[in-house]
């Protein structure tokens, strides 16, 4: 879909409603998303935990959802369940700076349309909340290296282990001194 039918699909939508519930717990993040889908026509109304997530969809369940993955309190998969329950027609985006296979699984089974990769752009997230669902998703123009991934997943697991270097080394059974190196680069690009 491309910038054109994006915004002709948001003309006909604004009439319809475009209520948008973001939650994220990253502020800066949330207010700057918040502002660019305010511009593109939407309804926004945000949050920054999973109960304050919940609490606005028991109040007013929204068309559209925006979650991220990891919040301080839980996991966005808790808010996209009970906005099934509310409103099973409405569309949830999963955002995660700590991307895997088993975690946008369950997002889309439990009725995520799509999983993005964070930091994810306003126009990217409005695609993905406008999308045809028979429509096949573009690969991504950038798509992590798979150095890239591993350093995710190392840097989930270490952080997991509250930072301890020892425990994350045997639970990815690798050498603690590997890991050090490992973790005193740079992230992949």
């Amino acid at each position: 879909m491309d910038e054109q039918d994006v915004q002709e699909t948001m003309s006909a939508d604004i009439g319809a409603g475009r209520s948008l519930l973001l939650v994220d717990d990253d502020k800066p993040f949330l207010s700057r998303l918040a502002r660019a889908m305010e511009e593109r026509g939407f309804d926004v109304r945000i949050a920054e935990s999973v109960e304050e997530g919940k609490a606005a969809i028991e109040l007013e369940a929204p068309i559209f959802a925006v979650v991220d993955m990891r919040l301080d309190d839980g996991t966005g998969l808790e808010v996209i369940e009970v906005l099934r329950e509310h409103k099973p027609d409405a569309r949830a985006v999963v955002l995660t700076g700590y991307g895997n296979l088993a975690s946008a699984v369950t997002a889309v089974k439990l009725g995520a349309v799509d999983y993005l990769a964070k930091p994810a752009d306003a126009d990217d997230v409005c695609n993905a909340l406008l999308a045809q669902t028979q429509s096949k998703a573009e690969p991504p123009e950038n798509p992590m290296s798979a150095d890239r991934v591993r350093w995710e997943h190392i840097q989930r697991v270490f952080e997991l282990c509250n930072r301890n270097v020892s425990e994350t080394a045997r639970r990815l059974n690798m050498h603690r001194r590997t890991l050090q190196r490992i973790l005193a680069k740079r992230a992949p690009k």
